[in-house]
Parts: structure tokens; C-alpha cells; sequence
């Protein structure tokens, strides 16, 4: 790559008590294909090594890889800080717990080139960390690529992580900030405002070069309701950016489904793994808050039947879990599903 030309693809890796899998991760982006990418290593203030092994390598390969260091301020910060130093014509981001296949970078860029898109999904593989068992492969299907405005109903069905997409540098400057990021979920702030924003198409490179690490134990995955009030303030503050922006009727029952899709079945199930106190009133909060912020999502057309006998599997759990929730039986659905977890030894994502 010649010094003067911009990198084709930033990667952004931000960094927070990931040591022990930070090497893993770093030497694979090192492996990529695609030739013109640089690496961007944001330590999120991390009170381990985390600091040191970046350093070490951006000595070693300081034509590939950058090192910013940050005082703790949370995933949502970390991203942005690495983001507004990219120098990449499109930007992706990387866990730093994951790894990915050699033709990572490759395959987002060229098929962003090839659909002349402002988001491009890839698809994943869950991988167990006791013995890298293959847990499932999602989002690996070939689709045809569309533009969020024409049709957001296909929204519904992507997954909300930052880290299986690669976006426009563009349109990342353009889109619009959080002014309170949540404790958790940022990922579905991002990619809400990304499609908000986006001119044009969402498209797919219809493989899976991404392995999304499963750690020991992470099925017991609870919140507080701390956590998820952040979560509330931030679906408000996306919510007022996208009625500001302008966004069509169906963009905004997009927003209302995946609202409910977080809030009502997400977090639901993770205050589950609680008390039921705290599952009862938060099922009770949530119900609220949805029906006074996000109107449709009780007649939403994406979460209706006929959506779930046309538009896959997304839209059929999407369906089954709104029906459940309707009709109060929230409660013994997320303690079915989450003995099919233990019988089942695997970490399922709903």
C-alpha cells in the first residue's frame, strides 16, 4: 500500500480484560488477504496486559497496526475513539475476544465495492471456548442486498453486533451520536442509527468469516435494572434521532420491533436468571414503556403471522415470542427456553 493512498478497511479492536485472548485475535487480522487494511487497538483502559500486547505489536508491525489508549469509558466510547482516527475508506469493528478467518477483510470489502453499499453483513460461526466447537453458523445465507428506507421490514432479521459488519466511512461521520450510550447493547444503538443513515444498500457477502467466541459459563448472562434502564434512555434518545431524521412510517415500526425484540424478549430473559420479582417488574416496566414509546409494536407488520409463514425463522421466533408476551405467559416461555439451554448444554441465542 502506498503511503499516500487510505487504508481500503480500518478495523477497530477495542480492548477491555481481554488479554489472555487479545494474541489470538490481532494475529489473525495480520493474516488477512485483503492487502491496504489497517488495525486499530483501542485499550479501553483494561487493568490487565491488554495495554502491553497492543504495544508490542504496533511495534512489531507499525505499518499495519495503531494503538489508541483511553481511560475506561465503556464499548460505546472505545469504538467511536478508534473510528474518528480510521483512516479506511469503510470502517469494522472486531471483538477482541473473537477471531476471524483469513478472508475476513476481503470478503466485506469487495462485497461492499461489488454492491456499492453502506453496510455490509457477514455472517458468523459461534464458537464454544472449552473446545471450539462450532455452536451454530448465522446470517451466512446469500441475500440480495436493499436499501433500509425501501425496505426496513429486512432490518428485523439482522442481527444488531457491530462486529459482523463493516460500514461506510461516510456514512459513520454522518450518522448521528448518543448523547447517553447504554451500560449494554450499544450494538443495536449503532447499527439502528447506521441504517438510519444509510443512502444506500444493506448488503451481504453470504459467508461466515467471523468466529464469535462463547466463554465458559456465559449462559447465565444476567442484568440489573440499572443496566437495563440505560438501555430504555438510549431506544429514547434513537428513537427522537430517527423522528428528527425524517424516517418513514416503516422504519420506525422497524425500530418498535426491535425494541420489543431487546427489551421485551432479550433483557427479559436475562432478568430471568434473577429473582422473579425482578422478572415480573420489569416485564411490567418494559410493557409500559413500549406502549408509550414505541406504539406499533403491537400490530407491527413485522412481527405479525403472515410475516412469520414469509419471511424466515427471524420472523417466526419474532411472532411466537410477541404472542407469548401478549398473552402474559412471558414468565413460563423464558423458563422452557431456559431449560432447553441446560438440557441442551449450548448457548442458543433466541
Amino acid at each position: 500500500m502506498a503511503h499516500d493512498a487510505p487504508p481500503k478497511l480500518s478495523i477497530v479492536v477495542p480492548c477491555y480484560k481481554t488479554e489472555r485472548y487479545l494474541k489470538r485475535c490481532l494475529d489473525s487480522l495480520l493474516a488477512q488477504t485483503l492487502d491496504g487494511i489497517e488495525v486499530i487497538g483501542v485499550n479501553d483502559g483494561s487493568p490487565d496486559g491488554c495495554l502491553a500486547v497492543l504495544r508490542d505489536y504496533e511495534r512489531r508491525r507499525p505499518d499495519v497496526i495503531r494503538v489508541v489508549d483511553k481511560a475506561n469509558g465503556g464499548l460505546w466510547a472505545a469504538r467511536w475513539s478508534g473510528t474518528e482516527v480510521a483512516r479506511g475508506t469503510y470502517v469494522t469493528y472486531v471483538d477482541s475476544d473473537d477471531f476471524v478467518e483469513p478472508t475476513f477483510a476481503e470478503s466485506l470489502h469487495a462485497t461492499a465495492l461489488r454492491e456499492g453499499a453502506d453496510v455490509v453483513v457477514c455472517g458468523f460461526r459461534r464458537v464454544a471456548e472449552e473446545d471450539g466447537r462450532v455452536l451454530s453458523v448465522e446470517m451466512a445465507d446469500p441475500l440480495p442486498p436493499f436499501l433500509a428506507r425501501q425496505e426496513p421490514g429486512r432490518l428485523v432479521g439482522i442481527n444488531p453486533a457491530a462486529w459482523n459488519k463493516c460500514f461506510s466511512a461516510e456514512l459513520l461521520r454522518r450518522m448521528g451520536r448518543l448523547e447517553e450510550p447504554p451500560a449494554i447493547l450499544e450494538d443495536v444503538m449503532l447499527s439502528q442509527l447506521a441504517y438510519l443513515a444509510s443512502r444506500r444498500p444493506v448488503a451481504f457477502t453470504g459467508d461466515a468469516p467471523y468466529n464469535y467466541l462463547i466463554r465458559r459459563g456465559s449462559m447465565i448472562n444476567s442484568v440489573t435494572p440499572a443496566q437495563v434502564q440505560s438501555v430504555r434512555v438510549a431506544l429514547l434518545e434513537v428513537r427522537e434521532l430517527f423522528e428528527r431524521g425524517g424516517a418513514s412510517e416503516g422504519l420506525l415500526a422497524s425500530l418498535d420491533a426491535t425494541a420489543f425484540l431487546h427489551l421485551g424478549v432479550s433483557m427479559s430473559f436475562r432478568l430471568s436468571c434473577g429473582d422473579g420479582r425482578a422478572l415480573r417488574e420489569g416485564l411490567r416496566a418494559t410493557t409500559g414503556y413500549l406502549d408509550e414509546h414505541f406504539p406499533t409494536w403491537r400490530r407491527s407488520p413485522y412481527m405479525s403471522l403472515h410475516a412469520a409463514l414469509t419471511q424466515g425463522s427471524a420472523a417466526r421466533k419474532l411472532w411466537l415470542a410477541r404472542l407469548f408476551y401478549k398473552a402474559g405467559l412471558m414468565g413460563p416461555f423464558l423458563t422452557a427456553y431456559r431449560l432447553l439451554l441446560r438440557l441442551s448444554g449450548r448457548d442458543l441465542k433466541w
